[in-house]
């Protein structure tokens, strides 16, 4: 008896381990945009779903940024329920304009699947990000300056996404999604060079490829791996150190911090930051910089100023973080 083709099976292997903890009945949802990375998904899983005892369904997200987006939407749910997936479902979101349009986007998409989540109760999201796709994300981040945790890139399993083709780069999943006879659609955004991601999968990948060699996408995908087991251990040890450091529930001790290696008491710092309040997507790591100058460079400065409307403060050895009108003058 023939098995599938290669590329099919590897992509069906990679979700099966995805999916091999889940419980029986468990309902998993695939996200599927219409591209080839997430029907691809989509098609393995309605396979091997049942197979595992579990229930399988679909989300599509309409973010209405081009003409005709419904009616794709709309063909892409169609698509899903004619493999099988239950529930299938089609949302369309507004996409507003904080973090750029591919961060405005993304915000949305990513609420629509929550809200999907829980309607259906679903167990498990999964997402069709590849090898490539690490790669690009990796790039993007080393360019901002970005430190290790955010290096690491995406990780195989996030809350209740799956990331099942991580390992598998975007040529095997392409050819997977063909062989099962499943169209994609190329959305136009993935070419248009006003889009930083664009550029990095268009111009500089390609770029690095001719300069240093093939394997660069693999090459990156692995450092990813690599930080994401560094950034793990070092996070571990700053919840731990931040329990020894904590003078009641806003406090901090300065000696403890002073103590620690910079790389974890920038995080404990960090923590104590978005636990007052401090917007995630709005600390940056001169912020954090400028809190560890309280702990080792104090010379009597009155405050450090953070988003949210927050301020770190240093008084009677210790370090607090807390609301603008708390922090005095």
């Amino acid at each position: 008896m023939t098995g599938p083709p290669p590329a099919v099976a590897r992509v069906r292997v990679a979700v099966r381990r995805a999916l091999s903890g889940l419980a029986a009945g468990d309902l998993v949802l695939v996200a599927c945009s219409g591209g080839a990375d997430s029907l691809a998904l989509a098609g393995a899983t309605a396979f091997v779903a049942p197979r595992l005892g579990l229930r399988a369904g679909g989300v599509t997200v309409d973010h209405g940024l081009q003409e005709g987006s419904a009616e794709r939407a709309e063909d892409v749910a169609a698509v899903l329920r004619g493999l099988g997936l239950d529930p299938v479902e089609r949302i369309a979101v507004a996409v507003g304009t904080e973090g750029g349009p591919e961060g405005a986007a993304r915000t949305a998409r990513y609420a629509a699947l929550e809200r999907a989540a829980d309607t259906h109760r679903a167990t498990v999201v999964l997402l069709g990000h590849t090898r490539d796709d690490q790669a690009e994300t990796v790039l993007l981040r080393l360019a901002r300056g970005s430190g290790a945790r955010s290096l690491a890139g995406m990780a195989a399993r996030s809350g209740r996404y799956l990331r099942p083709l991580l390992d598998l780069d975007r040529r095997t999943v392409h050819a997977a999604a063909a062989l099962m006879d499943l169209r994609a659609w190329a959305d136009p955004h993935n070419a248009d060079p006003a889009y930083t991601r664009s550029r990095v999968r268009h111009d500089a990948l390609p770029a690095l490829e001719r300069v240093l060699g093939p394997g660069i996408a693999e090459a990156l995908a692995r450092t990813a791996g690599l930080l994401r087991d560094d950034a793990d251990a070092l996070d571990a040890w700053a919840e731990e150190a931040e329990e020894r450091a904590r003078r009641g529930p806003a406090a901090l001790d300065v000696a403890e911090l002073a103590g620690l290696p910079r790389a974890v008491r920038s995080r404990v710092l960090r923590r104590a930051a978005l636990a007052a309040g401090c917007p995630a997507g709005a600390l940056t790591a001169r912020h954090v910089f400028e809190l560890d100058r309280l702990v080792t460079d104090w010379r009597g400065q009155a405050h450090v100023d953070l988003p949210g409307v927050r301020r770190g403060r240093r008084s009677d050895g210790r370090i607090v973080v807390s609301a603008d009108e708390e922090g005095g003058p």
